[in-house]
């Protein structure tokens, strides 16, 4: 069994704390995913798990090894990152195998680790070229090539999908999940794009300012946030946000016909609230006027409305049928209340 245990785990730059006592479990052969906005810290949190930066506090385990002190070549991990790194006078297959050339391993088992990669990830073809004869594509799949011919415990990706063009991301999403599925072995992955969250994960950690703010399956993540940033973060188009106030056991919203009542739990009147609405849940009314639409985005199978509420919060809609908006247009909005999502608007927390 090798998953990844961090124990309350703290990473300082001088005066500068960037990891605030992280505890978090990935267990055996889990494909789990660090996801959150730039400076989040997820990258230095997976480079403490590489042992490419020192923990400052706390513990770092990997299966039943204590590695917090431990060499990065010691820890039986193998990390692809976001450029390929490869030597540009070697061949693919030079390529894949240096590592366990330079570890003193035999030829014959080093082409057979090689060959057994370039099956997996259909590189057979290439193993003659040199990396300027691939495509970013190809370089990608011979950058994972090369870790997967290490046999490691834990395979660690720092976002290697970020200098792929649209296309490309799509196709080397299919590529890392079949390869999880084929091998099964422990994987962490960062990301800033929570489209490759949802599709890649099993288990997805949404980080904030060096902090976990929540973790689960994506799903549960989309269908049941613990707070509003979570809520915004996953999902896209993200959730709307509207503010609201708590009175006389609803939630007033300016401009929305609709009430919401509240369970009797909630607090007390004047209590300032965000409303989270998905853009799937919303539904625009012709014969309504109390929204402007400034916009529409058709995408080909779906459509997108933005539209202007009256206290100038910017609404996403998803059009579904035949119903279609243009610009300038004046629509009403409804949405089914047991879709609707409340936050507190000081805390962020959400009210249940």
């Amino acid at each position: 069994m090798t998953g990844v245990v961090l124990n309350n785990v703290v990473k300082r730059f001088g005066d500068v704390q960037v990891i605030h006592g992280v505890d978090l479990e990935i267990e055996d052969g889990e494909f789990c995913v660090f996801v959150g906005p730039s400076g989040c810290g997820k990258s230095t949190l997976l480079r403490m798990v590489a042992g490419l930066e020192e923990t400052t506090e706390g513990k770092v385990h990997i299966g039943e090894r204590d590695v917090t002190h431990m060499d990065p070549s010691e820890r039986g991990v193998a990390m692809v990152f976001q450029t390929y790194a490869l030597y540009p006078h070697m061949t693919v297959a030079q390529n894949m195998g240096f590592g366990l050339k330079m570890t003193g391993h035999p030829k014959e088992v080093i082409a057979e680790k090689v060959g057994e990669a370039s099956r997996i990830l259909k590189l057979d073809p290439y193993l003659d070229r040199t990396p300027k004869a691939l495509s970013g594509g190809q370089r990608q799949r011979v950058a994972i090539g090369r870790a997967i011919v290490r046999g490691p415990d834990v395979f660690l990706f720092d976002e290697p999908l970020s200098n792929l063009d649209a296309e490309l991301r799509v196709e080397m999403r299919v590529e890392i999940a079949r390869l999880h599925k084929e091998i099964g072995a422990t994987m962490i992955y960062v990301t800033h794009d929570q489209t490759e969250a949802m599709t890649l994960a099993n288990k997805i950690v949404v980080l904030r300012d060096g902090r976990i703010e929540q973790v689960g399956k994506p799903m549960n993540l989309y269908r049941d946030p613990d707070n509003k940033f979570v809520a915004g973060f996953i999902g896209s188009p993200s959730m709307n946000f509207i503010d609201g106030v708590i009175s006389g056991g609803k939630v007033s919203v300016p401009g929305l016909a609709q009430e919401l009542e509240l369970p009797v739990n909630m607090p007390e009147d004047g209590r300032k609230v965000s409303v989270g609405l998905r853009p799937e849940h919303l539904e625009m009314d012709a014969n309504g006027n109390s929204h402007r639409v400034e916009l529409t985005e058709a995408l080909g199978g779906v459509s997108f409305a933005y539209l202007e509420a009256p206290t100038g919060e910017r609404i996403i809609v998803e059009e579904r049928g035949d119903f279609r908006t243009e610009a300038g247009a004046m629509v009403g909005l409804t949405f089914p209340i047991e879709k609707t999502y409340l936050f507190d608007a000081q805390t962020e927390l959400r009210l249940r």
